[in-house]
């Protein structure tokens, strides 16, 4: 057996074997035509299904409820394989295991859809009113929402779906209205007029979450207010405001404008007079000190509105178009910006314009549309109390976030967040559970309570933040309000897995009313926060680069267990994560190379035993490949246990290619070929390929469940116990020997290669040295794998390789007569001659070039640097060689 250039392992052919056991196994590892169906056998044998009356200890995670409109994109790919591989560890472990499943109504993306569709019908919402748009929502949700869920399936998910949720289901939307009642009767839920971030597409409110900031080109314009001396310059990037205008403010300290503080100017194109106020909030040092307040469309100028008891001004509706009498009425906004520009200009009042003026602008996350500040009546939640909580749930260690280091933003995030507008002026979601009466009454009905009726009584018409239902979601999903078995078991959740962009959306959300409603009691112990996918060259991914990843495709083409080790080898925390498909192709190498492998051993007649044979029946390379095996498990546990998925994951790997498949599996053979050797050598194969298996399986569980069973005969390997690292054959005398025939036959094969000797070409050699005769017990592997035959007489060295080992010198003498094609060997090393020449002039060009070096980064000249060394000893070595190759 050995590896090929490919990457494959290459079995020895075996004909009528009485030990061959792989008559259950094909040839070769065929996800697409296994995958569905050993999922659907876990889903009926109930494996995944918790048990609340269970006395084991529980582990729950709740998913993160994708958008009903959403399908599987990378990100889920990559926070789904992690959650999965923890439950599928930790059920293993003996946990009772609860990873609850569901999906997010999505308010505005999900009427968003349906009006878009209703639109290619000829209609809108508001032709069917909203007791049919609702229902038709609902319709929608039936025949096409969820498809994410099937593709949940695909990746191998697995989730409870014996407890799948929807966040507007009766028992979900009963926990809402509950919490609403609560929050109201404590005073953290009012209704107050303020400044909002509105979207004129979606014709809603958005809160500061849901709005998208990027550095857009605009025009920053200065405009005269007033004439002669009494006239100032106030600077904006929105001009139609200034319809709006109601003051202008200057700095209380600013020598320049005391004079004029206490005074009035006329505002030009609107005849109006407006004071000028001083208010600490103006900056001196910016611009001209000056600034037009516009407290109806303006955060910061509505607080200096408030101050100074100003008028509020709206001059646009909510699909921002110019409301206010005039020339400019009925423009929209970005027609009335110019227009305005153009009026002012007329009158000699533009002093300065500057464009492009790159400029911060919110725009909304749902739609792209730039976002409105706008006065308006809306429902807030006072989050003072509720981030304080949030806050010292972290600080105090109840909720533990990795990385560590995120923490900060966590903190900077609650400790600085402002009151929480949660209604929106859409038609589907949780309806605001408030009535307002004839006389001007108002009234919070809880769950269990009657509405008011009568004539003049009306529900309030604007629906619920999605992320205040989103919020409830790992207790209500539960069943609270209710005092539930479930929420008794599996309350607090043990971890939440998400990327860290949405920290702020929803983790903080979810620890302050979760930590409201359950009396102090977080809503998870760990908060695991992973990295955003990037393309191969560190591009975030995006439709108009055309980079995009579907992990549907790559489950197409390479399988389901190829695409979650892809994910999960390059998850390290916090850290964003390059993609590239020949990753993909890697990985489904290495699924292939496990299957191989297993293969072989099966052909071989591995066992699985009840134990090992005693140590002392057992070879150095069977004591050396269970000592490390003992060490790989050790080290993967401590690295999951601390979310080091990658580092593990990477672990695996390499044990398993490197020593497990490359080299102990090469040493196995010479073993079977040995009667006495043969059995302990199938029950030590048996049982590593066994472990590696089991270790293996929450990472990529289809094709190890296809391998286990075969090689075990039992159940199932979801229901298996997670290896415990036994350190009893450990035997560092064997490891230090294994170590040195492992570096001994890496010479002598490198040595074969840069003569350019073929793979299976065999030649004669003697081996001597004290190094040697420390692992004189393995020359029969070292002849083997090495591809050396015991020298003849008249055997004459014409080479010799030396490598220095852990005992002294070994000393390996081959006799190359015959062996190389002198011609052929010297028209490749000249070939390779000329690449290393041409290497070495380029960079030396490069490194001798003053101005590449004043103005190349420090890494690309390091980098540089290294090519041009590895060229030099290149170029050394080619050289020798040839001139070690005889004249033809």
């Amino acid at each position: 057996m050995h590896s090929g250039d490919d990457g494959f392992v290459h079995l020895p052919a075996v004909t009528e074997n009485p030990l061959d056991r792989t008559t259950d196994l094909p040839g070769a590892w065929s996800p697409a035509d296994e995958e569905a169906a050993i999922y659907q056998r876990w889903v009926d044998a109930g494996y995944f299904t918790a048990d609340v009356d269970s006395d084991k200890p529980p582990f729950t995670i709740v998913l993160p409820p994708p958008n009903v409109t959403g399908s599987l994109h990378m990100g889920h790919a990559l926070n789904h394989t992690l959650m999965d591989l923890m439950t599928r560890r930790r059920r293993m472990q003996g946990y009772e295991v609860l990873w609850l499943p569901g999906m997010d109504h999505a308010g505005i993306a999900t009427q968003n859809v349906v009006e878009r569709e209703l639109a290619g019908e000829g209609v809108s919402r508001h032709d069917l009113g909203r007791e049919r748009f609702v229902e038709r929502v609902w319709e929608w949700k039936a025949e096409y929402g969820g498809r994410i869920l099937g593709q949940m399936r695909r990746l191998g998910d697995g989730v409870d779906w014996s407890r799948e949720r929807f966040t507007m289901d009766e028992n979900l939307s009963r926990a809402v209205q509950t919490m609403f009642k609560r929050l109201y009767d404590e005073g953290l839920i009012y209704r107050a007029e303020r400044i909002i971030n509105w979207c004129p597409r979606c014709q809603t409110a958005l809160s500061d979450i849901e709005v998208e900031h990027s550095e857009d080109e605009g025009e920053l314009v200065s405009i005269r207010y007033g004439d002669g001396e009494n006239s100032i310059v106030v600077a904006t990037t929105r001009a139609e405001t200034m319809l709006g205008d109601t003051a202008v403010a200057v700095h209380p300290d600013d020598e320049r404008y005391a004079h004029l503080i206490g005074t009035e100017v006329e505002l030009p194109l609107t005849g109006r007079k407006i004071p000028i106020v001083a208010d600490s909030h103006v900056d001196p040092e910016f611009g001209t000190g000056a600034v037009k307040v516009t407290p109806a469309h303006d955060p910061n100028d509505f607080e200096i509105g408030r101050r100074h008891d100003l008028p509020m001004l709206t001059i646009m509706d909510e699909r921002a178009t110019i409301t206010t009498p005039g020339p400019f009425e009925g423009l929209d906004r970005f027609e009335a910006r110019p227009a305005i520009v153009a009026a002012l200009r007329e009158q000699g009042r533009i002093v300065a314009e500057k464009r492009p003026y790159l400029h911060a602008v919110g725009h909304c996350s749902r739609c792209d549309t730039v976002v409105e500040p706008r006065l308006s009546l809306q429902w807030w939640v006072k989050v003072e109390p509720l981030a304080r909580a949030a806050g010292d749930a972290v600080r105090d260690g109840r909720t533990q976030v990795h990385p560590p280091e995120l923490a900060k933003r966590y903190f900077d995030w609650v400790d600085n967040l402002h009151d929480w507008t949660i209604s929106r002026q859409l038609w589907w979601g949780h309806r605001i559970p408030v009535w307002y009466g004839p006389d001007g009454e108002l009234v919070c009905v809880g769950p269990d309570e009657e509405p008011p009726s009568g004539p003049g009584w009306t529900q309030d018409p604007d629906v619920l933040d999605t992320w205040f239902s989103s919020g409830l979601w790992p207790f209500s999903t539960l069943g609270w309000p209710e005092s539930t078995k479930d929420l008794a078991r599996f309350y607090p959740t043990s971890v939440l897995s998400t990327g860290y962009d949405i920290l702020f959306f929803w983790v903080a959300r979810m620890m302050m009313l979760g930590l409201h409603a359950m009396d102090g009691v977080q809503p998870f112990d760990h908060v695991y926060l992973h990295g955003l996918i990037r393309d191969a060259n560190g591009k975030k991914m995006s439709k108009s680069r055309g980079n995009v990843i579907d992990p549907l495709e790559w489950m197409d083409r390479y399988g389901a267990d190829a695409t979650r080790f892809t994910l999960a080898r390059g998850a390290n925390p916090g850290a964003d994560m390059a993609l590239a498909e020949e990753w993909a192709a890697g990985s489904r190498n290495f699924c292939t190379k496990l299957w191989n492998a297993t293969r072989f051993a099966l052909m071989n007649g591995a066992t699985v035993a009840t134990g090992l044979p005693p140590a002392a029946e057992l070879t150095e390379a069977d004591r050396w490949i269970l000592g490390r095996l003992a060490e790989v498990v050790a080290e993967t546990d401590g690295l999951l246990e601390d979310f080091q998925f990658a580092k593990a994951v990477d672990a695996l790997y390499h044990f398993t290619w490197d020593e497990l498949c490359d080299w102990y599996l090469e040493l196995a053979k010479v073993q079977l070929a040995d009667a006495g050797r043969a059995p302990a050598t199938r029950a030590v194969l048996g049982h590593v390929l066994e472990v590696v298996l089991r270790l293996l399986h929450p990472v990529i569980p289809f094709v190890t469940e296809r391998l286990w069973t075969a090689l075990t005969g039992r159940e199932s390997i979801v229901i298996a116990d997670w290896p415990a690292a036994d350190a009893s054959f450990t035997d560092p005398v064997a490891l230090g020997r294994i170590e040195d025939l492992q570096k001994l036959i890496s010479e002598v094969r490198r040595f074969r290669s840069d003569q350019g000797l073929k793979p299976g070409q065999r030649v004669a050699a003697q081996v001597a040295g004290p190094g040697f005769a420390a692992i004189a017990g393995h020359e029969g592997s070292l002849r083997t794998l090495a591809r050396l035959t015991e020298p003849g007489d008249g055997f004459t060295a014409s080479a010799t390789v030396e490598v220095a080992l852990s005992g002294g010198l070994a000393r390996v003498a081959l006799d190359l007569s015959g062996a190389v094609d002198v011609a052929a060997e010297r028209k490749r090393l000249q070939k390779d001659l000329a690449v290393a020449q041409k290497e070495l002039k380029q960079t030396e060009a490069k490194l001798g070039n003053e101005a590449f070096l004043a103005k190349a980064p420090a890494d690309v000249v390091d980098k540089i640097r290294a090519r041009r060394e590895v060229a030099a000893a290149d170029l050394d070595r080619i050289s020798a060689r040839l001139d070690e190759l005889p004249v033809m």
